[in-house]
Parts: structure tokens; sequence; C-alpha cells
């Protein structure tokens, strides 16, 4: 499987972080307390949408290239 593109972003406002799979719609989030927990769970959403798309026989979305830019 190609590499898909994650976002992590602390949140203030909820106080965690928050991951997001772009190439997978404005609705595929996930997040966690701690920066390691919140990409476990970017990546276990990641398997589960894949599983997804292949049980539905749906083409995956293409994989892009996204700038991240971390705020200090």
């Amino acid at each position: 499987m190609n590499e898909r593109s994650r976002s992590v972003q602390w949140s203030k406002e909820d106080q965690k972080y928050i991951v997001s799979l772009p190439e997978f719609g404005p609705y595929a989030h996930t997040h966690g307390d701690s920066y390691e927990e919140a990409l476990q769970n970017g990546k276990e959403v990641l398997e589960l949408l894949v599983e997804d798309y292949q049980a539905k026989h749906k083409p995956l979305p293409t994989p892009r290239n996204v700038n991240l830019t971390v705020q200090a």
C-alpha cells in the first residue's frame, strides 16, 4: 500500500492531538491524548478505511503530497 498523508495538530480547545487523513475526506479524523497515541489511532482508522474501500470494491484515493507546517 502506498504511503498516505496524515496531519497531526495540537488542539488547545480539546487538549488533544487531532489526526486528519485528508485523502479520505473531511470526516476522516481521530485524536489522542499524546502524539504517539494519536498516530496509533490514525493508523487504525486508516486500516479500517482501506478495509472498507476494499470490501466495497472502491478504488483507494490517490496518495497526495501534503506540506505540513508545525506550530510551536
